[in-house]
């Protein structure tokens, strides 16, 4: 693990190195203080989904934090997370998964969890794993996404009605059996997670199986500037609630997935302007890029005018954007406000981007940087730091 650049802020970091390709940060304080906040607040254990930011330096920073727990899709995040924190516990939490993959990680890796939404999935990590009777296995439910951002109930998950005979046939293999939910990503209303639990006890209820395991997933969400989710608190209070609600004579454990709202805040990008066509800019980076979530998801994101040598206009502009390469689909609606005198040369730092951003990178037309350096400032904005979204404007 190379040893990364340092500087105090970002503005610091660009006078001095004055970046001609677009640059990345990680904010060390952004992961410590979410990471910080869930283990203070949630009832139980946490998993870092590895695959919203899978940086060896976000990976050690997390683990440093306290959580080492985590939930992973592929064996090359079972072999990352092992390279960097040996004692960590992993839970395959990826409902399709080759024999070879699972019998590698039981074997190779020693991992003993495993997803999965159907029967055929079960007989797979059954043969596997040779009939193991230590596995703890997760019967995955699809629940309503209604209230996500990113819908992931159409790929993964049994119908509850499939869900009663799942259980029944895992809990004949398994050591520990779990259920688990995914409300979708970007939640943004408590309420989802609330429903979850509920479909999860009339699981219960029916099939008359208490699981060792309650796993409510991830989908926690995180700041924009049109995306403005009740606070973090209220979450944590409905999943409490409806918890309780259950009312049962075993406790299960409960486990929980965040990815985004850990990391989310952790990453900006440092972008330079290469052209400006009126109210749109032609920028170093785009959606092949780490602007993926701005572009394809279409999500607005917090950006602000770099101090460069030169005085930002006060007067405010709403901007699309262009990324480099020559596919017109490399394009961010926005809107994107920035002050109105900015012109080719200029930086601006696009932020939330902690989340996917590097995770979704391509070297599409040639265009790539692999330049990431730490900085100490608080991020644009802030579902953790009170005072950060001030640093943002509103045109």
């Amino acid at each position: 693990m190379h040893e990364m650049q340092k500087f105090n802020s970002v503005d610091e970091l660009v006078n001095t190195v004055r970046p001609v390709d677009p640059i990345y940060c990680i904010r060390p304080n952004s992961i410590k203080s979410a990471c910080g906040w869930f283990k203070q607040n949630f009832p139980g254990q946490i998993l870092y989904a590895v695959k919203t930011n899978p940086n060896e330096k976000v990976i050690k920073y997390i683990g440093e934090s306290g959580i080492n727990r985590f939930d992973v899709a592929s064996i090359d995040e079972i072999k990352l997370i092992k390279k960097i924190l040996p004692k960590a516990q992993i839970y395959y939490m990826n409902t399709v998964k080759s024999r070879e993959h699972i019998q590698e990680a039981y074997f190779n890796h020693n991992i003993r969890d495993f997803v999965l939404d159907t029967k055929d999935e079960l007989q797979k990590i059954i043969e596997a794993t040779n009939g193991a009777k230590d596995l703890t296995l997760y019967i995955r439910v699809s629940i309503s996404n209604e209230h996500a951002e990113i819908d992931l109930s159409q790929k993964f998950g049994a119908l509850p009605s499939e869900a009663l005979g799942l259980l029944r046939l895992a809990k004949a293999h398994a050591k520990k059996v779990g259920l688990s939910f995914h409300v979708g990503s970007q939640c943004m209303h408590p309420i989802s997670y609330a429903k979850g639990i509920r479909e999860v006890g009339n699981i219960i209820k029916k099939t008359k199986i208490i699981p060792d395991i309650i796993n409510v997933g991830g989908g926690f969400p995180s700041i924009y500037p049109d995306l403005n989710p009740q606070p973090l608190e209220n979450y944590i209070n409905e999943i409490k609630k409806a918890f309780d609600h259950l009312k049962l004579e075993n406790i299960p454990e409960l486990l929980c997935e965040p990815g985004r709202a850990l990391v989310a805040e952790c990453g900006s990008s440092i972008v330079r302007v290469v052209l400006r066509k009126k109210q749109k800019l032609y920028i170093n980076d785009g959606t092949y890029g780490s602007l993926f979530d701005a572009g394809v998801l279409n999500f607005v994101l917090p950006t602000r005018m770099i101090p460069n040598g030169r005085m930002t206009s006060k007067k405010l502009t709403s901007f699309s954007l262009y990324g480099p390469t020559c596919d017109s689909a490399d394009y961010m609606k926005g809107p994107f406000v920035l002050p109105n005198n900015l012109k080719e040369g200029d930086y601006i730092e696009i932020g939330q981007l902690g989340a996917y951003s590097l995770t979704f990178r391509t070297k599409f037309n040639g265009f790539y940087s692999d330049q990431i350096f730490e900085v100490q400032d608080k991020p644009i904005m802030s579902m953790y730091e009170k005072d950060s979204s001030s640093r943002y404007l509103v045109a």
